[in-house]
């Protein structure tokens, strides 16, 4: 069970939540939070001038209007306007719990009812078809605005119809205000990329052992040298992981070992400060305008997500960046002169091919993982007749983070397969997580050996102490 109470949400709940992996209940202080900001939106709205509330939105917001409610559900339908395939569950369950704890926080002025629905959603798993194309970074407005439509009983969910909320348009219009499907989905790229970060270092000291690595590059010194805490954290799970040697084999390896520490922990303090943004945004009430109790209201630009698109930028871009370290560990181990063996691994007959179809392929998937490394943030566009006048487009750099894990996979999954090889040409023994992963060393297709690697990735992420790999 996890509580949704506007203030501690973080990466690991919102991925709970979107798999299924937990439950959820809103925090009765939580609602009350969100209840005073009703109330105060309901009174300054009649003592001045509220965008959104008392006025049109965009190009209109110096129109005044005088049926609230009759224009609040025409913005809902006109802003539900979206194009593309529909989300996958686990993005939208991730988009419904992030708006629910922003709500939470009490900055909205949306009515409590839409938090109490929110959570029916969540739980029934009722969700609204959400579809890719429409959001810009400056709010997931068709994304928000359907899942609004479908709680007012508009618009059909995936289950059982849900009872309709009993609001006005008008006070469930301020849901749409927010990046939550954005912040959604670099929650979940976050989860899949943390966990495959750990699990590169696995998969790298197993390709260690094969090679006969030099454990200087590891060494306590190296943490003096490179003084950020991802390297530390590299430098200390690879002395836990490999064994020391008193005469290295060589005097340094190549790169893709040697600089580990400072390629790779780049990628871990990334991912590390785009935990740390999610977990912000995710807490925070960003809504424009502001109406939180005590504060009066203030219309500002906090919908702009130029935070979360530089962090889910530079994350994509720290993920190329390892995984070209990996690429060099799979071309390493198909070097004889590094592993003592055959040319590609191979077996058997001379000019055997042995693992050369796992490094095409993991060039491949480090090809597409550059692709989608393209900054998003350096996008701008100009809308509505001039006045929002510049985005964000955090929404595709979350999307293109989340694809970037499939790709990062396959790189690692690709090392997997060859080191595994590699140490039983050697005659190493093994851990008896790897026996899932065929001792066939014939020339043969690689794919399903390439996809049980993959399957296994999750359990290298965190190897227990003392745990002897190879």
């Amino acid at each position: 069970m996890i509580t949704v109470d506007g203030i501690n949400l973080n990466s690991s709940d919102i991925a709970a939540l979107a798999y299924g992996e937990a439950s959820v209940r809103l925090a009765d202080e939580a609602r009350a939070r969100a209840a005073r900001s009703f109330e105060h939106a309901v009174q300054i709205s009649a003592e001045r001038v509220v965008y959104g509330r008392s006025t049109g939105v965009g190009a209109n917001r110096d129109i005044a209007i005088a049926d609230a409610n009759a224009h609040a559900l025409a913005l809902l339908r006109s802003h539900a306007t979206s194009a593309g395939p529909l989300r996958s569950p686990e993005r939208i369950r991730a988009m419904l719990a992030v708006r629910l704890n922003q709500l939470a926080a009490g900055g909205s002025g949306a009515a409590p009812d839409l938090l109490d629905g929110l959570v029916v959603m969540l739980s029934a798993n009722a969700l609204p078809p959400v579809r890719e194309v429409g959001s810009i970074g400056t709010g997931d407005l068709p994304a928000l605005a359907v899942t609004i439509l479908a709680l007012l009983g508009e618009v059909p969910t995936s289950t059982a119809p849900l009872a309709p909320v009993t609001c006005g348009p008008k006070n469930a219009m301020p849901v749409i205000n927010s990046n939550a499907a954005a912040i959604g989905d670099a929650a979940l790229a976050h989860a899949s990329l943390a966990s495959l970060s750990r699990s590169a270092i696995t998969v790298a000291a197993l390709t260690f052992a094969a090679v006969d690595g030099n454990p200087e590059a590891f060494a306590e010194v190296v943490e003096r040298v490179t003084p950020f805490s991802g390297a530390r954290e590299v430098c200390r799970s690879m002395r836990r992981l490999v064994s020391t040697v008193t005469v290295p084999t060589r005097i340094q390896d190549p790169l893709g070992l040697r600089s580990m520490p400072q390629v790779h922990g780049a990628f871990i303090d990334a991912l590390s400060h785009l935990d740390d943004v999610v977990c912000r945004m995710a807490n925070a009430p960003s809504e424009n305008p502001a109406l939180l109790p005590g504060h009066g209201v203030a219309h500002h630009g906090g919908f702009h997500a130029a935070y979360l698109a530089q962090a889910v930028d530079a994350t994509v871009s720290a993920a190329v960046q390892s995984a070209q370290l990996a690429m060099a560990r799979v071309s390493m181990l198909t070097e004889p002169a590094f592993t003592g063996l055959t040319p590609f691994l191979g077996a058997g007959a001379a000019g055997a091919s042995g693992v050369m179809a796992c490094e095409y392929v993991a060039a491949s998937a480090l090809g597409s993982l550059r692709a989608l490394a393209m900054p998003t943030a350096v996008q701008t566009v100009t809308l509505s007749r001039g006045v929002e006048e510049d985005a964000s487009f955090a929404s595709h750099g979350a999307r293109q983070a989340l694809t970037a894990a499939d790709d990062y996979r396959t790189v690692l999954a690709c090392e997997l397969v060859t080191a595994v090889r590699a140490l039983r040409l050697r005659g190493a023994r093994l851990d008896d997580l790897f026996d899932n992963l065929t001792q066939e060393m014939a020339d043969r297709d690689l794919t399903a050996d390439i996809a049980a690697a993959a399957r296994l990735l999750p359990k290298l992420a965190d190897i227990p102490q003392g745990t002897r790999i190879a």
